[in-house]
């Protein structure tokens, strides 16, 4: 049962309508999550703005999966886990890498797992990062764009994952075959 109202264009405030209107354009579908963001204009212009920005960001396709999913899956978001899986799989992201995230099991690729290690150390502790972290990170050939481009992935996927488990947000049908629970 969702805790908060997951909007169409009809339903939506006015200010979301078009911003909506976007989502289907572009995905063919309203996701959820965008019907549920759409209650407050400004978070979902926010969103769609921070989701752009991150895509466009210096990572690749399997370098924004793992900011992304090893977000989601610490976490623990019901909806955004099964929804990145199969945008991975869009993207043409090796499913063992997936897998892995999924399963919080190593990667393969070291540089990889390293991007992951970051990632968590800046959730876990908020931030705080130690210079002997930033070291074994930059050592893996990551630079200090990427500290904050990880701070931007993480902006975007705040909004998505407390809104989702406070909306309880239905899973998508695309992506309801690669359902997730830790």
């Amino acid at each position: 049962m969702t805790t908060l109202k997951v909007h169409n264009i009809e339903s939506a405030p006015q200010e979301s309508k078009a911003l909506l209107e976007n989502s289907q354009k572009a995905y063919g579908m309203i996701p959820g999550l965008h019907g549920v963001l759409a209650g407050a204009p400004g978070i979902l212009k926010a969103y769609q703005t921070l989701h752009e920005l991150f895509v466009d960001s210096s990572f690749n396709e399997e370098e924004l999966t793992v900011v992304w999913q090893t977000i989601n899956v610490e976490h623990e978001c019901h909806y955004c886990v099964p929804a990145h899986t199969g945008i991975a799989a869009m993207m043409k992201v090796d499913d063992t890498i997936t897998q892995a995230l999924r399963d919080r099991t190593p990667l393969a690729n070291s540089k990889l797992e390293a991007l992951r290690d970051m990632t968590l150390v800046i959730v876990r502790n908020r931030g705080q990062v130690s210079s002997a972290e930033l070291q074994t990170f930059y050592e893996a050939s990551y630079g200090e764009r990427q500290v904050l481009e990880i701070i931007l992935g993480l902006s975007q996927k705040v909004i998505s994952n407390y809104s989702n488990h406070i909306a309880n947000t239905p899973v998508d049908a695309a992506f309801q075959k690669f359902t997730w629970k830790k």
